[in-house]
């Protein structure tokens, strides 16, 4: 016999929502075969059963929100019955119900009361049923938004309701707002005919415009679970890692050289873009191997260098929270696996499709800000790491070139920073520095064509 467990999803989550059981007590199951699926702020995912055998109990139902580490199902051995199922055969208990026996001797008054008693019962029973199954994304996003979930039609298994059916319908709202205001004022005139109806429609006016929240300036909004446990996380981080900051100024010219000449081929045949990042993905990656203590972890008084580099990517959720998934092993993977890899991640993260090992463990982070204009981030380190490099904006702007002749110029050239948060506790800044000198003179110097 074996307890299932809720697994760890992530290093910042402590429970989960359960979807869906994918089989019944007294169903056959093989291990690492999908047993349930379960939602987080961060993922939906499946979980597989551990071991070979009969699934004998399930302690969460559908719906039910669960710490990490509960034991919510029990896979027994494959000759075990499961006993517990046939409890409910107590249900004939009601069969006692044939007691009442002399209600057939009041016989002259049942006419009437029998009728209304059946029929308040059956209204309630299926009104209990229809409560819809939600995850926790879902239910915040509902919540927030103060919709209905009966009113919402789920395109998820079952018609389960979805993260993307929650914001079609907020979408569509915010189309309707603006024309939904006008009818608002011409059934109000209808109260006030008898005074004057040029002053009474002001007043109609100016009460439905504000919407009810005219005498507010100030919106309050609840923190998110993934809002409040990122929090947790990165003050916990500034506690504990002397936060120091590095940063270097680098010249893609010699990368653009190369990804302007193979961009629109690459689209073609890959099927997305060809950014920087998986550029400066590599020349970090290298970087690492020549300055190990870079790529470590600290645990007590011990500095951890790992011997492989797994590399986390943030991933921006819409504005509504980051995920970090990982690259495993990347210092092996050459410049177009680590490009197919961090966009097959990064799609899959907006999506919630991340399995939980793909968003822990990491030895060294990129938070790519310049996606979205940044030009200098200080980033807090993603503990235990040591270290954090945020890829700010690059924009084009004039740099002093050198020339065949050994003399100088001034070029138009694009640009960006390289900015580091480090644990000052593992290394000083002479290392620091170091490092990033070369990832900046890979970046600079590396011939990329070559690469590809």
């Amino acid at each position: 016999m074996a307890e299932v467990k809720l697994p760890q999803l992530g290093e910042t989550v402590t429970e989960g929502t359960i979807t869906k059981w994918f089989k019944k007590v007294g169903d056959a199951v093989a291990a690492d075969e999908p047993l349930f699926e379960v939602s987080t702020d961060k993922v939906d995912t499946e979980v597989p059963s551990p071991v070979s055998g009969v699934l004998t109990e399930v302690r969460a139902k559908e719906g039910d929100t669960v710490p990490v580490g509960a034991v919510i199902a029990v896979v027994g051995d494959a000759g075990a019955a499961p006993a517990p199922a046939p409890v409910a055969a107590p249900t004939p208990e009601p069969a006692a119900a044939p007691a009442p026996a002399p209600a057939p001797a009041p016989a002259p008054a049942p006419a009437p009361a029998p009728a209304p008693a059946p029929t308040v019962v059956v209204a309630a029973a299926p009104s209990a049923g229809d409560a819809p199954l939600l995850s926790p994304v879902v239910r915040r996003l509902i919540s927030e938004n103060n919709l209905d979930a009966a009113k919402i039609a789920g395109t998820g298994p079952g018609g389960r309701i979805t993260r993307e059916d929650v914001l079609a319908l907020i979408d569509a709202q915010a189309g309707k707002s603006a024309p939904a205001a006008a009818p608002a004022p011409a059934a109000a005139p209808a109260p006030a005919p008898a005074p004057a109806p040029a002053a009474a429609k002001p007043a109609a006016v100016a009460k439905a415009a504000p919407a009810g929240d005219s005498n507010e300036r100030e919106k309050r909004i609840k923190l998110s679970k993934i809002r409040k446990l990122t929090g947790e996380h990165m003050i916990m981080s500034k506690a504990v890692s002397p936060h120091t900051f590095s940063v270097v100024e680098v010249d893609y010219a010699n990368v653009d050289v190369v990804r302007s000449r193979v961009k629109n081929e690459w689209k073609k045949t890959e099927g997305f873009s060809l950014t920087y990042l998986p550029f400066i993905s590599r020349a970090v990656v290298d970087a690492l191997v020549e300055f190990p203590h870079l790529n470590a972890s600290l645990d007590g008084n011990e500095l951890v260098v790992h011997q492989y580099v797994d590399l986390g990517i943030a991933v921006d959720l819409d504005y509504q929270g980051l995920l970090v998934p990982v690259v495993r092993d990347a210092e092996s993977k050459r410049l177009r696996a680590l490009a197919r890899e961090i966009s097959d991640l990064g799609a899959r993260a907006k999506a919630r499709k991340l399995s939980p090992d793909e968003i822990q463990g990491g030895t060294f982070t990129l938070s790519n800000n310049g996606s979205a204009g940044s030009v200098l981030t200080m980033a807090v380190i993603n503990q235990p790491q040591v270290g954090i490099i945020s890829t700010d904006a690059i924009v084009r702007k004039p740099v002093v070139v050198n020339l065949p002749d050994g003399g100088e110029s001034i070029a138009i050239h694009p640009v960006g920073k390289l900015a580091m948060s480090w644990d000052h506790r593992a290394f000083d800044g002479a290392y620091a520095a170091g490092f990033l000198s070369r990832a900046k003179e890979i970046l600079e110097t590396r011939d990329w064509s070559a690469e590809l």
